[in-house]
């Protein structure tokens, strides 16, 4: 199916108003590596929670900056190290179970994977359905902490991609994109697939977010 001129305008105008990651929001610096995975987990974990997501984002950079950025880190700081840190994020409603599943879930990727992640991707074999599978494994990451995972990860793990689960095709609707996900892989460079899912969740989640989109549009149509 061709996509038309106002397809890839909007998803031009969503990508320039609200196309940063959430990793990128927290701070992570995300590649192929050990330590910005698994701090990519951790913001997964915190994402998934029924919290806003600039609350996740806070906790998130509250726990590395108080120096937890890898799975031994994570394990050797205290309960109430984390505690600390996640109340700093503002993460007060959920702080005490959230640090008990934090010091689980890193005492279970240094005891699986060595904390290494890349080595849960090869147990996969890359295979999108496994990745969930196994990252759903992990204590305090459940369906919506893996499908976070994953959309974020899809730029350093080209093999997922296209990952855009059923909170990214609710935006897509919202916003008059074809709800599917070959047809949104079209619209994008495969860089920018991780941006895009981002943006889609948030106009899931945010009328605003269509609202800006559609100021976007008027203003371009007054240049005309």
């Amino acid at each position: 199916m061709a996509l038309s001129g106002d397809e890839r305008a909007t998803v031009r105008d969503l990508l320039a108003e609200h196309g940063r990651t959430y990793a990128e929001e927290a701070g992570i610096r995300l590649r192929d590596t050990p330590q910005p995975l698994y701090e990519l987990l951790v913001l997964a974990h915190l994402l998934s929670a029924r919290i806003r997501a600039a609350t996740a984002v806070a906790a998130a950079r509250a726990l590395f900056d108080a120096g937890m950025r890898d799975a031994r880190r994570m394990r050797d700081a205290t309960w109430q190290q984390r505690v600390d840190a996640l109340g700093r994020g503002g993460y007060r409603r959920y702080d005490e179970r959230t640090s008990t599943q934090l010091g689980r879930a890193a005492e279970f990727v240094l005891d699986r994977y060595r904390g290494d992640l890349r080595r849960l991707r090869e147990e996969a074999g890359g295979e999108p359905g496994r990745l969930r599978e196994l990252l759903r494994e992990v204590p305090g990451i459940g369906p919506v902490g893996a499908d976070v995972f994953l959309r974020e990860v899809q730029g350093v793990w080209p093999a997922t991609a296209p990952y855009l689960d059923g909170k990214t095709l609710d935006g897509a609707r919202r916003l008059g994109l074809p709800a599917d996900p070959a047809e949104l892989d079209r619209l994008v460079g495969r860089e920018e697939l991780p941006s895009l899912a981002a943006a889609l969740v948030r106009a899931a989640l945010d009328r605003h977010v269509v609202e800006d989109v559609e100021e976007a549009h008027a203003r371009r149509a007054t240049r005309a």
